[in-house]
């Protein structure tokens, strides 16, 4: 399963971005789906997740200026990113699970997307 993550860029503080991202290959189910960041030399952390069921949980500074949502029929995820601060700056990646279907039947899979960049100015 891919993922392929879009909606990166430069934005000044204060700004909105919207990340998607969108899975293709032979996919069974989807599990949870979220985002996650890394800074310049930084590890990469969580910034929000959505279950299948759509129950959603975010790091706490993002809480209140991000908002994870998920379209299950088009298998995508969205990150809505307001009031963007300049240690939001980091890049982005995408991050999905779930079953996916093979030769040799039905798997669990764990995918990546690509990374976005996100930077945003003072």
């Amino acid at each position: 399963v891919q993922l392929q993550a879009s909606g990166g860029g430069l934005v000044q503080a204060g700004g909105s971005l919207r990340l998607s991202c969108a899975a293709s290959g032979r996919i069974s189910s989807l599990g949870t789906m979220g985002w996650y960041r890394q800074a310049p030399g930084k590890q990469r952390v969580l910034v929000a997740i959505i279950s299948s069921s759509g129950s959603t949980n975010y790091e706490d500074s993002v809480k209140a200026r991000f908002t994870i949502f998920r379209d299950n029929a088009k298998n995508t995820v969205t990150l809505q990113m307001n009031s963007l601060k300049p240690e939001d700056t980091a890049v982005y990646y995408c991050n999905a699970n779930g079953l996916e279907d093979t030769v040799w039947g039905r798997r669990v899979f764990a995918s990546w997307g690509q990374g976005t960049l996100v930077t945003v100015s003072s």
